[in-house]
Order: C-alpha cells, then sequence, then structure tokens
C-alpha cells in the first residue's frame, strides 16, 4: 500500500478498528514505536513503554553517541535489566530516517522543547501516530500547528502529562468537578526548592564534543556558540536546556504545566482569560535565562483565580511537599500531587476528611492508553488539543513576564489584546527549518 491516505478514505466504512501506520493488523500484533531524543526522560519512557507486550521499539534516534549508545543497550533488556526477548533497537542520528521509515507505525519525541513543534508535524505527514512529550512546544503558534497536522493527516497524538492516566489524579478532579468542595474560587500550585546560589555554573563557550552534532541539536533555533549548559545534559539532573529561552520555557513550561493541567481537567477549562505574572532571576549566579523566582496569576472564565509559584530560595511549603496543588472550596480543601490527594472538610462543613495514595503505573496507563488509541483510532487521554491548551496556559505566564504586561487572552482568536505582547506567540525558525502543516 502506496498511498495510506487514500486507503484510508476509501476504506473509512469498512474498516473502524485495527487501522495502523501503512497495515491492518491483529490485535496481537506489535506496534513499533521509535524513541526520538534519548536523554533521561526519553530513555526512561522506552523502558516503561517497553513493559507493554504489544510493542516494540525497532528504531531509537540522538545526535549525541553516548545518549545514542545508551539507548540501544537499554532497548535490548527486560524490565528487570536482564537481556530481553526482543532485539536491540537500530541507532540512529537523524530523525529523518526514521519519519521516512514506513514499517514504523509511532514516534516518540522526547528531544528538547524546541523540536518538539516541526518533529511532530512532520510524523503527522509520514503516517505516524505520535506521542510528543510535554511542553508541545515553545510559543503558542506552533502548538495550533500541531493540532492542525493532527486533525489533518488523522493522526493519534498523545502529550506527555501522564498525570492524567493516574487514578488518584482523575478521582481528585472527579471531587472538585463534582462539587463536593462547593464553591471553588482560588487554586494554588507551587514548585519550592532550596538550591545553592551558583545553580547550574557558568561554563564558558567553546566547542561541543567530538561526539555530538550541535548544529542539528541546534535545529530551527537561532545559532549559538556551543554551551555545555545550553545542551545541558547532566548524569545527575534533567538536562539544563530547559532554563534557556531559545529551547525552552524554564520551570513554568517543565512542571507548571503539569499542576495547571490537573487543574483545567478538574474544571473542564482550556484557558484563562487574564494573565499578570512577576518575578526574575534575584538569588542564582549561573548563566540561565529564566527566572528562579516567579509568581503568575491567572483569572479564568468561570470566576476562579490560579496561582503557580516557583521559588528557589527556600523549600519550606504547605503539607511538606516541593510542588502540589490546593483547591479551596467552600467546603473545603483538596491538596493533590504525585503521592496522592488529602481532603480537609472546613469547619462546620458536611464533607469528611480523605487520603489516598497513588499508582505506581500511572505513566504505564498512560503509554497503554496511546497504544490502545492507535488500534481504535480514538483521541487519547492527553489528546494533542488539551496537551495545546495546557502548554498555551503555561506559555502565557511567560509572555506576561516577559513582556511586562498584564495579558488579556482571546483564546478563540489565539492572541493577545496587547499588541506589544504577540511577537512571543510566535518564533522564526532558521533555516533550512519550516514548519509548515
Amino acid at each position: 500500500m502506496n498511498d495510506r491516505r487514500d486507503f484510508l478514505k476509501s476504506a473509512a466504512a469498512a474498516f473502524t478498528t485495527s487501522i495502523f501506520t501503512g497495515n491492518v493488523r491483529g490485535a496481537n500484533d506489535r506496534i513499533r514505536v521509535a524513541f526520538i531524543g534519548m536523554g533521561r526522560m526519553g530513555t526512561d519512557s522506552m523502558q516503561e513503554a517497553m513493559k507493554l507486550p504489544n510493542m516494540e521499539v525497532p528504531a531509537v534516534c540522538d545526535v549525541y553517541q553516548p545518549n545514542l549508545e545508551k539507548a540501544v543497550a537499554v532497548s535490548g533488556r527486560g524490565p528487570d535489566g536482564t537481556p530481553d526477548a526482543r532485539p536491540k533497537a537500530k541507532g540512529i542520528t537523524d530523525f529523518r530516517e526514521i519519519l521516512g521509515d514506513k514499517s514504523i507505525d509511532a514516534v516518540n519525541i522526547s528531544t528538547p522543547d524546541h523540536w518538539h513543534a516541526y518533529m511532530t508535524v512532520e510524523a503527522c505527514k509520514n503516517g505516524k501516530d505520535v506521542y510528543v512529550e510535554k511542553p508541545i512546544c515553545v510559543v503558542v503558534e506552533e502548538g495550533r500547528k500541531m493540532v492542525q497536522a493532527a486533525r489533518k493527516y488523522d493522526r493519534v497524538v498523545q502529550v506527555g502529562t501522564w498525570q492524567r492516566s493516574g487514578e488518584h489524579f482523575q478521582k481528585a478532579a472527579e471531587i472538585v468537578s463534582s462539587g463536593q468542595l462547593g464553591k471553588v474560587a482560588f487554586v494554588r500550585t507551587w514548585n519550592y526548592g532550596h538550591q545553592k546560589p551558583e545553580g547550574i555554573g557558568n561554563p564558558p563557550d567553546g566547542s561541543p564534543p567530538p561526539d555530538l552534532d550541535w548544529n542539528m541539536w541546534l535545529g530551527p533555533a537561532p545559532e549559538r556558540e556551543f554551551n555545555k549548559n545550553r545542551f545541558g545534559v547532566d548524569p545527575h539532573a534533567y538536562s539544563f536546556f530547559r532554563y534557556f529561552w531559545d529551547y525552552a520555557g524554564g520551570m513554568m513550561t517543565d512542571w507548571g504545566i503539569h499542576l495547571l493541567d490537573i487543574v483545567q481537567m478538574a474544571f473542564n477549562e482550556t484557558e484563562p482569560t487574564t494573565i499578570t505574572s512577576l518575578g526574575g532571576k534575584f538569588y542564582l549566579q549561573d548563566n540561565r535565562e529564566t527566572p528562579d523566582t516567579l509568581q503568575v496569576t491567572y483569572e479564568y472564565p468561570n470566576g476562579m483565580i490560579v496561582t503557580y509559584e516557583n521559588r528557589e530560595t527556600n523549600g519550606q511549603s504547605m503539607f511538606n511537599h516541593g510542588y502540589g496543588i490546593l483547591f479551596h472550596g467552600t467546603e473545603g480543601t483538596l491538596f493533590v500531587d504525585r503521592a496522592g490527594y488529602q481532603l480537609i472538610p472546613e469547619t462546620g462543613s458536611s464533607l469528611e476528611a480523605a487520603e489516598a495514595h497513588r499508582s505506581n503505573e500511572s505513566l504505564l496507563e498512560h503509554w497503554q492508553n496511546f497504544l490502545d488509541c492507535i488500534k481504535t483510532r480514538k483521541r487519547p487521554i492527553s489528546d494533542i488539543e488539551i496537551g495545546h491548551h495546557s502548554t498555551t496556559t503555561a506559555l502565557l505566564g511567560n509572555v506576561s513576564l516577559r513582556s511586562k504586561l498584564r495579558i488579556d487572552w482571546d483564546a478563540q482568536r489565539e492572541t493577545t489584546l496587547q499588541p506589544e505582547a504577540r511577537p512571543l506567540l510566535k518564533r522564526e525558525y532558521r533555516k533550512p527549518w519550516k514548519l509548515e502543516v
């Protein structure tokens, strides 16, 4: 079958399930998922997904040779670290080779954020279903094009906001949406930590290591001299690229999106209408560009205020958790994070205190949902449209901060009422890369 899209148009009436990229397969056939970006997140996600019996990893891709070699080795091991019955994945340095391979059904994109949009759109154009890490993009305009590509090419696109697949997160959202907390007019989300003032340090610019294709790593981002922190690979931490505006959005988009995604899930709200943000780099003395202290306030159409706070100067937090969500209602307060949820009634409330602990398999369930949807062609639990709304909310926090403006957001037109802020909603791609649906 040479032209899958023509086939699907003619066969839509006859087939309702088990339609894969390139073939119609039986229920017991494995889905072939290639992984692009084999840092800590990509490798962890691959190892988790490999626990599922109905998928295989034919290829892995990275522009950094040590990451690639490690991923190839890991692909041949079972969940307990012993050699697996499945063969090792093929190591590839150029993701375009994966996109052009018609035997591959889907791709996982765990690259730095500045690559997410381009790779997702191109994967959809090449008939691949996609699991893309959050945040889905670095500017709002990219996110809308990702949604358009998923719909135009009829692709299943799952976003890595895997908390939505967690049973206790779903239960917490149900408690809120059902009205058990009463009127919720205020929600607080946060990440608190206490770093040393030197932070990630101040390495000088220099030459990239010989086993890294720095030009390909930069891709559509602006041309820059190599800097160890911009590249950001560290054996003891998630990559530091997330602290530079060219590639990401700091803690706001790295962690804030996880928390705000659950808030929006609980209220079935797509995006806020008003955003104000204050913060800066007040403490850390490293070469990061994103703030170490931040407070963003969102107003939603239902008359609710939501805040996101991040600080690196003090780790003291509510409930002794470094991150979390607090839904404050007239009948009680609900705290939730990945460890579980806690329900605290207001004085005189009929609400009963409750506590629940999380399932350890949320990420695995998220992957199972993605693979199930590849078969059924249903939209996944974190469909790209949902991921676009959650990413947009996080991005708007940074837009307000960087523009130094209170933002009024028109969600229908996906623009700000303040013209001065609009340049931050899009970005230019470095040649020869073009984002075209």
